[in-house]
């Protein structure tokens, strides 16, 4: 049976932004599951295995302050990337002084969570000496040892996620507040690519715990 993975993550301040919001970014409450996925995939990502989140525990109160970032406005896209290699003459490029714009966002400040999670085997994508075991003990290795693929960070790759392994006993410490977080963005399904679309399910944070393992998924 696999061992309990418990990764302590914390940063200064966090970005999970509402897709029902366009243009100005908007936080979640609360870390989602799919970027608590991707500070695990940062850690150690093979295509054989699948992160799956159980549980967040909400160790700093809720806090919220606003900022003002530059984005710009537009991406270069596949045609225009297509353009290019039949000879067009059109800047592959984006012109940052036409195309910057400046955008409010509501952002979390001074976070930290520990996510419990667990993995589950792709048999498919695995190779022939491939085990659970051996995920295991690599993901726990790179962890101890703070070695990443690329930097964790959360929810937006300025806002730099500090990762370690969780170290502090059997229950960890969480803030004393419950709430129902409404609808909340579960992760992006991509069994059809031509079709990639969000999963949500409704959250609920009791006693500082967000609840993930079981949950009813919306797709």
């Amino acid at each position: 049976m696999q061992k309990p993975i418990r990764v302590h993550a914390w940063g200064d301040y966090a970005l999970f932004s509402r897709p029902e919001l366009k243009s100005e970014r908007y936080t979640y409450d609360v870390i989602t599951p799919s970027a608590a996925r991707g500070i695990l995939d940062a850690v150690y990502y093979h295509p054989g295995l699948a992160w799956k989140i159980d549980r967040i525990y909400v160790q700093n109160p809720i806090r919220f302050t606003n900022v003002r970032r530059n984005e710009v406005s537009q991406k270069i896209s596949c045609s225009n990337l297509l353009e290019a290699v039949n000879g067009s003459t059109k800047p592959l490029y984006i012109d940052r002084a036409d195309s910057i714009a400046q955008r409010a966002a509501t952002i979390l400040r001074d976070v930290s969570y520990v996510i419990e999670a667990h993995f589950e085997l792709i048999p498919e994508k695995m190779g022939g000496d491939d085990s659970e075991d051996k995920f295991y003990a690599i993901f726990m290795n790179r962890l101890k040892k703070g070695r990443h693929f690329t930097q964790p960070y959360f929810g937006c790759r300025e806002f730099t996620a500090m990762v370690k392994e969780y170290d502090g006993g059997d229950t960890p410490r969480t803030i004393i507040d419950d709430r129902d977080l409404g609808l909340t963005l579960y992760d992006m399904d991509y069994s059809d690519p031509e079709n990639i679309h969000p999963l949500f399910f409704r959250a609920y944070m009791r006693s500082g715990v967000v609840d993930v393992a079981g949950c009813e998924v919306i797709g």
